[in-house]
């Protein structure tokens, strides 16, 4: 199909973000015409050099029930075992650390993604729709149309080279960011961190660095190898994820200022740093054949504008926040849905203009209060009194307004987001005032010398907490507006009960600490119910 000269959508870029796209405007309407530029050649290698691997309820509903790809996720990937936790800084006793984790799998699903598996086959299902998926093919400009006119796409492959004409251009194209770097549209944000990751053969398993039958046990099924495991301590966190080729993917994530990139980017200095800072899965992976090494500095960007005339970014391409917590196909199935939302406006003649200014809005609001759960906040992460707590307002941040809006299909129902308006507002305006909170709570308790490591470690599992659980589960379930209307209600008011209950607890351990405006919002509320064990609360 390289002859063609008229598309009413090119991509530019068929990474993760770009082929979901694709499937999903071929989903939403058979007879659009796409083309998709993609300069890496398929199939795309297995346990491939790219991040992301680890997908969360918002990304991981997309790919399985949106775009259908379910009997792919259970039958070529691995099904994620949660998120696991553990504050092993400087120790070889893994199984006499802080662990948090869940001690058997949580209600909605999730997936570890081989990158190169998936987007293999996703190239695939493209070509089998139809659509024209151009790979090993360079996107050399792009002409925007300063009317109602096509915009011009100019790429080449080997010798050949020629133009399409598109209807719309979305840039996919990554960290290359096409459009954004001719648009002048690239945005710095103050969350500087670096990272560096690597694959190396074989599967690494955290079972196997204790001979305790009962800390193993604590898992049923024992499957910790299944988690995205983070082993965490001030300033950074170590990643490791497992891929259904059998390798096992690791990095480091870190504060720049607290943890230079310089003292570990290359393998050597990687391993060095572990080492000193994570003995025993430094020991592990000894043996292991070391199968790639990146790095890249001040990953976190924003970006001024994403949705414009008939144009629009996806994916890294766009903004990019921090791996922690697993964000990344979040914002690809947010920022996929609103343009397949625009494309579908302007295909049926209505205008889109206004939506794609509120979406625009609506996207960078989502970045900025994600955001909040990451900017400043790596000096905790070695902090076995607050992490904990931390880690579990950021869920119940996340499971109470942000998820239920895209699993209940709602992320681009406007009528929605006037509605509940207050709610939204409300829990925003918690976690922007609990994020100060728990950060001034880890600098009191390192300027008094707690919070750090020690032994006997406690396990901490999220599993038996009910509401937390419930909070989940009720992911799935379908609702009409009222129903959903009472959901989100309901939701905000455990946000209300938990953000009480943290002051309270935070205040027993420092009875001068601020408020940062809890006291304002939880005003008038009755006294908090404990909902968490104190042992969540214990420092060590």
């Amino acid at each position: 199909m390289d002859n063609a000269q008229h598309v009413d959508v090119a991509i530019l870029g068929g990474g993760l973000a770009g082929l979901t796209l694709a499937l999903q405007l071929r989903q939403a309407d058979p007879t659009l015409a796409i083309t998709i530029f993609e300069r890496r050649t398929h199939p795309a290698p297995e346990a491939a050099f790219k991040v992301g691997e680890s997908t969360v309820e918002i990304g991981a509903h997309y790919f399985a029930e949106v775009l259908g790809l379910r009997e792919h996720l259970e039958e070529e990937q691995i099904r994620k075992f949660g998120f696991r936790f553990f504050f092993s800084d400087g120790r070889d006793d893994i199984d006499r650390c802080t662990e948090i984790g869940v001690s058997r799998l949580l209600p909605t699903p999730s997936w570890q993604i081989d990158r190169g598996r998936f987007e293999t086959m996703l190239g695939e299902r493209a070509r089998a729709q139809g659509i024209d998926f151009r790979d090993g093919t360079m996107v050399r400009g792009v002409e925007l149309a300063g009317d109602d006119g096509d915009h011009r796409v100019g790429w080449s492959r080997g010798e050949a080279q020629g133009n399409v004409d598109a209807r719309w251009v979305v840039d996919a194209s990554g960290r290359a960011g096409v459009l954004k770097r001719k648009l002048g549209l690239a945005e710095a944000n103050a969350h500087d961190a670096n990272a560096v990751w690597w694959r190396v053969e074989g599967l690494v398993d955290p079972n196997d660095w204790s001979d305790d039958a009962a800390w193993r046990d604590r898992c049923t099924p024992p499957d910790r190898w299944r988690s995205t495991n983070h082993m965490c301590g001030t300033g950074y966190w170590f990643w490791l994820i497992p891929l259904a080729s059998g390798a096992h993917s690791l990095g480091i994530v870190c504060d720049a200022t607290l943890h230079p990139l310089e003292t570990m980017d290359t393998h050597d200095k990687a391993m060095d740093w572990l080492r000193r800072h994570q003995p025993r899965v430094a020991a592990a992976l000894e043996g292991h054949a070391v199968m790639d090494f990146r790095f890249l500095r001040h990953f976190s960007h924003g970006c001024r504008e994403v949705f414009g005339e008939r144009w629009a970014l996806t994916g890294e391409a766009g903004l990019f926040l921090d791996p922690f917590y697993s964000p990344g196909s979040d914002f690809i199935a947010i920022s996929n849905t609103y343009i397949t939302d625009l494309v579908l406006r302007d295909r049926a003649g209505s205008p889109f203009a206004s939506h794609a200014a509120i979406y625009g809005q609506l996207y960078r609001s989502f970045y900025d209060n994600t955001m909040t759960l990451y900017q400043d906040q790596y000096a905790l992460f070695g902090d076995e009194q607050v992490m904990p707590v931390k880690v579990i307002w950021d869920y119940t941040f996340y499971w109470a307004l942000l998820a239920p809006v895209f699993f209940a299909g709602r992320i681009a129902d406007v009528g929605m987001y006037g509605r509940l308006r207050a709610m939204f507002e409300r829990g925003s305006a918690l976690n922007a005032a609990m994020q100060p909170l728990l950060r001034e709570w880890g600098e009191r308790n390192a300027a008094r010398g707690v919070g750090a490591a020690a032994a006997p470690g406690r396990s901490l599992d999220q599993h038996g907490i009910d509401w937390f659980h419930e909070l989940n589960r009720q992911l799935r379930d379908p609702a009409d507006d009222a129903a959903f209307d009472a959901r989100i209600a309901g939701n905000v008011a455990r946000m209300d009960a938990l953000a009480a209950e943290i002051l309270a607890r935070a205040r027993e351990s420092h009875a001068d600490i601020g408020d940062h405006g809890l006291d304002r919002l939880l005003a008038g509320l009755p006294a908090p119910v404990p909902s968490l064990e104190a042992v969540w609360y214990a420092a060590a």
